[in-house]
């Protein structure tokens, strides 16, 4: 009886186990269903976080880039455009002989064939750099530009303002929108104000 007893006992225990067993197992689960979430929302939200960084990396990188672009086409079309600049300084001075020559000539009579041949031979070269680029700054009567003029001297007038080039001693150029010489001028301004002697002087 006393053995039939301890089978009943054991028989419980075992049935009391298989019932608290998947209660047991069953809260496991949910504890690793309610975790597992939030491990996956911590992988999305680092996932983004990096996305984030490299595409921030590859727009910088692509401004960089384009910015190279336009600084090397810039620097293409410069060369382009200014290569010729030291030959164009050198040939201004053969244009200022010439002009040279034909002031110098314009008043003798015997030499108006030179004069003509000068004057074509002129002509003919400024119209050949002005093709390349080469272009004459106008100065005489414009307002005074550090940018295009050089200042050799003040010429006192009230005729004009003050600051405008009264007078030219030397042609400037542009090669283009460059300046490669600036115009050699005599600059306006206002005669100095002469003080007047009182011709009354107390005795």
């Amino acid at each position: 009886m006393t053995e039939e007893r301890k089978e009943n006992h054991q028989e419980a225990a075992e049935e009391t186990v298989k019932e608290e067993r998947p209660q047991e197992l069953g809260h496991e689960r949910r504890e690793e269903i309610a975790h597992k979430p939030a491990e996956e929302k911590d992988e999305v939200e680092e996932l983004k976080r990096s996305l984030a960084e490299l595409n921030e990396k590859y727009l910088r990188l692509y401004a960089e880039f384009e910015n190279y672009k336009k600084f090397e086409a810039k620097k293409k079309e410069e060369l382009i455009n200014y290569s010729n600049e030291g030959l164009m300084k050198e040939l201004l001075t053969v244009i200022d002989n010439l002009e040279l020559a034909l002031q110098h000539s314009s008043d003798d009579k015997t030499s108006s064939a030179l004069a003509e041949g000068v004057e074509l031979t002129l002509k003919e070269l400024k119209t050949i750099l002005e093709r390349h680029g080469l272009v004459s700054i106008d100065a005489q009567g414009k307002p005074f530009d550090p940018y295009l003029h050089h200042a050799m001297s003040q010429v006192e007038t009230d005729e004009v303002e003050e600051n405008i080039v009264v007078k030219e001693f030397r042609k400037g150029y542009k090669l283009r929108d460059r300046v490669i010489r600036a115009a050699l001028v005599g600059v306006s301004k206002r005669p100095a104000v002469k003080e007047e002697k009182s011709e009354d002087k107390e005795e």
